[in-house]
């Protein structure tokens, strides 16, 4: 016997059944109390319905013991293998929504999965806390952007605990803290005595709204900012970039080593494009002067280099248009529509030869590009230039009799194979540092400058007599001074702190200035991935064997609007710290998933796009319309938004419902990379409501036959019986292996869900005497309570405490007085394994049952397979040859499939 877990009782109270106990936490924490039934946790005593009173006591008592013993397995450091489950940390804004909801139940779903799996499971949670948004707040309310973040994370901070969501808290990081932006300080300065980062002149992406530069990659296909939705202006700025173009090849040839992430892979790889060319590094002259200045040229022909015959510039470059030593003589041999040949010259720093600067007639280049090699062997278009303006050409290209190619006047590599050429060039072009980096036409370096005061300082000073440099380390961190007001207009606020911005050279300690640009949130997020596997420590961003301990993350979970920007910084960082010994793993990630949205109905003037709220539309109608007006309205299913006035609170949701019945919604209603459509009148929550009761019904049905007729004696079974206890037996054996696959591989946790729903199914028409006597329904019930505790861990735990009393045996390698989410998750039997693989399926056209069919169990999940083998079947061919099948169903739940045939 398992004995009794947790008969805790009341007796100070004196109040036997009935008594004054807590209903769990309403808003902002605070606990409601009233006159209810208590659970048997408390009392030894079972409430034979589970009734909304009895669920909200079930998750009271178990909400706080589920969290402290996830706390206490964190502690554990006996050796196991690790999970490292990481969901996209969020902005603290102060307001949960049910995307957050979403993401979150996902990664504690499978947290707890993993855990009773054995592993050692990392699933922390942090605030990607700098941005505008707070800036903005600030501005508007007169606050102090920094109070007003801290306040919303305590605020969101117990609206996660109150959702039951088991986090790692321990390594919780906050990127506005000086504890976590120092280090990411850290790896600039890395980035930047590497020759990562770097100043230049730019035309730039201007956001006139919050005042301040965007990425490329943050302004749509309209031309419209990511966040205000502001159009978009171009602007001649300097700003800081890494160079991540160098990571080009890298980035994209790692992709073949992932296993599939719905799609994202594939967006990755068209962003960044074919790798096939290289930029090489030239130094500009005026008039034969030299200017100091560098200039960076692409070519799509790296082996053929030392045939270069110009540089071809675009009439929007920046050397036209800003304060180029090179701009007044470029502005005065400019033509528009011409190619105009200038007195400005470049030399090629790695074939030291000289060529001229030319402006293109061409509006713009391939992809991205506003600087290109002209080489006349490998381009007719460029051998055009070439001839029309005069200019000098090299063939460095020969045809061998075999149509093969090999270099000519090409120094050192002259007689190579052109393939050989091309490699041994950009090699050494990347030895020498000098270029040759294969990088696309279509990828750009990342834009990191942002001239807003809420952000991470760029940890660099600019000195008169030595030029930037970046802070000293031991310096680090750079941290933000407090300014009496905001104003969001103009230049950057850190530049009127003029007590912060001047400075001492850390070279010459003469007088300097701070760098008052502030880094894109992206930088911030692009590691925190690392710093949750050592978030304490103050001499490192992490220790190397911890993140080589950890990482890569197992599970990856987030919005698949992360899937370029978010996804391709966090790689390149990685790649980066691979790159810099400080990390074993190059890859980050090792599966992504990445989660829909939650939408829900909203409701438009079709005169004017004006939102409605609920209150202010009147459905009594056929059709909804304005109340009052009677105005027609465009009906759509939208992202919930506070804005859209269709966005739900999600504390509001969990009062109304519970937890368990959010987190069963959540999972359910659709798979986890498609959207959901929030209607709580057709949807999936009458359908999970139903079956959490059918569960609780089930150990009432257990515990009443145990109750009343003793021990089970499965000798007295006959062989129908024992035939209905071996289909148990089956439908149990194949629910874990279903439900294990879905958890581990296709993380489809609304089938998980629906093969729940059939073994319920299976073990609620058990007979009595089954129910009574055999073994087989003991141990499906307490494997499917025990396959449920990640889903339903509140409801799970209290039936498994109910189950403790009346099991007679441990069926799932269950200790006496441990609860469910410490059982080991259950196996499939070895008996299973080696019994005929075959499901019969029922096969039912246009829901009348026609007979059954042998199908392997391997396909049996497959529609369109099982299909297959029904129409070869004797009940194929006898009731759907020649008929015209409109549509298969597949059953998710139970072994049928349902033809739709024409009459």
């Amino acid at each position: 016997m398992w004995g009794t877990l947790c008969q805790k009782r009341l007796p100070s109270l004196g109040l036997g059944r009935l008594g004054t106990v807590s209903l769990g936490y309403g808003p902002a924490g605070t606990r409601r109390t009233t006159s209810i039934r208590t659970i048997y946790s408390e009392t030894g005593e079972w409430e034979r319905d589970y009734r909304a009173e009895t669920r909200r006591r079930v998750e009271t008592w178990w909400h706080p013991r589920i969290k402290e013993q996830w706390r206490r397995d964190a502690q554990d450091k006996s050796s196991r293998q690790k999970f490292y489950v990481l969901s996209m940390f969020p902005y603290p804004s102060g307001k949960l929504h049910m995307g957050h909801v979403r993401v979150y139940t996902i990664s504690d779903a499978i947290g707890h999965f993993q855990r009773m799996r054995g592993k050692q499971v990392l699933n922390p949670m942090g605030w990607d806390a700098f941005g505008l948004p707070a800036e903005n707040a600030a501005i508007e309310r007169g606050l102090d952007p920094e109070e007003w973040t801290k306040s919303n994370i305590e605020h969101m901070r117990e609206q996660l605990n109150s959702l039951g969501l088991c986090f790692n808290w321990d390594r919780e990081v906050t990127t506005c803290r000086p504890d976590y932006f120092k280090w990411t300080q850290y790896l600039f300065v890395k980035m930047y005595e590497a020759g990562l980062a770097y100043q230049k002149e730019a035309v730039v992406n201007w956001d006139p709204v919050d005042q301040t530069v965007l990425a490329d990659e943050q302004v749509d296909e309209h031309g419209l900012s990511w966040r205000s939705g502001a159009k978009v202006e171009q602007k001649l700025l300097k700003q800081w970039f890494i160079k991540t173009t160098n990571y080009a090849k890298s980035l994209l040839d790692a992709l073949a080593e992932l296993p599939e992430w719905y799609g994202v892979k594939g967006m990755q790889a068209n962003w960044i494009g074919d790798c096939t060319g290289c930029y090489f590094d030239f130094h500009l002259k005026v008039n034969g002067e030299e200017t100091g200045e560098k200039l960076s040229a692409y070519t799509s022909t790296p082996e053929a280099v030392y045939g270069a015959a110009y540089l071809s510039i675009l009439p929007s470059h920046r050397l036209l248009h800003g304060s180029s030593p090179a701009t007044p003589a470029l502005q005065k041999a400019f033509e528009a529509g011409k190619d105009c040949l200038t007195s400005v010259s470049a030399v090629c720093l790695f074939t030291g030869e000289e060529v001229p600067l030319v402006i293109s007639a061409k509006p713009e280049f391939e992809g991205h590009l506003d600087t290109v090699i002209g080489i006349p062997d490998t381009s007719v278009e460029e051998a055009a230039v070439v001839k029309t303006l005069g200019l000098k050409a090299f063939t460095v290209l020969h045809t061998q009799p075999d149509g093969s190619e090999t270099l000519h006047s090409s120094a050192e590599f002259t007689g190579l194979p052109r393939q050989k050429a091309f490699d041994m060039i950009t090699q050494r072009a990347r030895e020498m540092k000098v270029g040759g980096h294969l990088t696309s036409p279509k990828l750009r370096d990342w834009l990191i400058s942002r001239q807003r005061y809420w952000g991470t300082p760029i940890p660099i000073i600019h000195c008169p007599s030595c030029g930037p440099l970046s802070v000293p380390v031991e310096q680090l961190p750079v941290v933000l001074p407090k300014l009496p007001s905001l104003t969001g207009k103009g230049a950057s606020p850190l530049a009127a702190a003029a007590h912060w911005t001047h400075c001492h050279c850390p070279q010459c300690k003469g007088p300097a200035r701070r760098e008052t640009d502030t880094m894109d949130t992206f930088v911030d997020s692009a590691w925190y991935y690392f710093r949750y596997t050592d978030p304490n420590n103050t001499q490192r961003p992490f220790d190397r064997s911890l993140a080589d301990y950890w990482m890569p993350v197992d599970l990856y979970i987030g919005g698949k609007e992360h899937a370029v920007m978010h996804l391709y910084y966090a790689r390149f960082l990685s790649h980066f710290c691979k790159d810099q010994n400080m990390t074993s793993h190059r890859e980050p990630f090792r599966k992504l998933l990445v989660q829909g949205l939650i939408k829900a109905q909203t409701f438009r003037l079709a005169d004017g796009g004006q939102y409605l709220r609920r209150e202010n539309i009147d459905f009594s109608g056929s059709e909804p319309v304005q109340a009052g007006s009677l105005k027609q309205l465009q009906v759509t299913w939208e992202k919930m938004s506070k804005s859209k006035h269709n966005g739900l609170d999600p504390q509001e949701v969990v009062e109304q419902y519970g937890i368990d019945t959010v987190r069963l919604y959540i999972l359910y209603a659709a798979p986890p990379e498609q959207d959901i459509l929030w209607d709580v009148k057709t949807d999936a929550i009458p359908g999970v409501l139903r079956w959490q009761a059918r569960l609780w019904a089930l150990v009432t049905r257990l515990r009443e036959a145990r109750q009343a007729g003793g021990a089970p004696d499965p000798q007295q079974l006959s062989p129908k019986e024992k035939g209905e206890a071996r289909k148990i037996w089956e439908n149990k054996n194949y629910a874990v292996s279903q439900v294990t696959a879905h958890f581990t591989e296709d993380f489809l946790l609304n089938a998980a869900i629906s093969r729940l729903m059939g073994l319920t199914n299976t073990l609620s028409q058990a007979s009595s005497r089954v129910v009574q006597h055999s073994v087989e329904f003991e141990e499906a019930l307490s494997t499917l309570c025990v396959m449920t505790a990640p889903l339903a861990p509140h409801l799970a735990s209290e039936l498994w405490a109910g189950l403790s009393q009346v099991s007679s045996r441990p069926a799932v390698g269950s200790q006496c007085g441990t609860e469910v989410l410490q059982q080991p998750w259950p196996r499939v039997d070895p008996e299973y394994l080696h019994t005929p693989d075959n499901v019969d399926i029922a096969v039912r056209i246009n829901n009348k049952v026609c007979g059954t069919v042998s199908v392997p169990r391997e396909v049996a999940r497959d529609a369109e397979k099982v299909q297959e083998l029904v129409l070869r079947s004797q009940v194929g061919m006898q009731h759907l040859a020649n008929r015209t099948i409109k549509k298969a169903i597949l059953s998710p739940r139970t072994a049928l499939i349902n033809f739709l045939v024409e009459h």
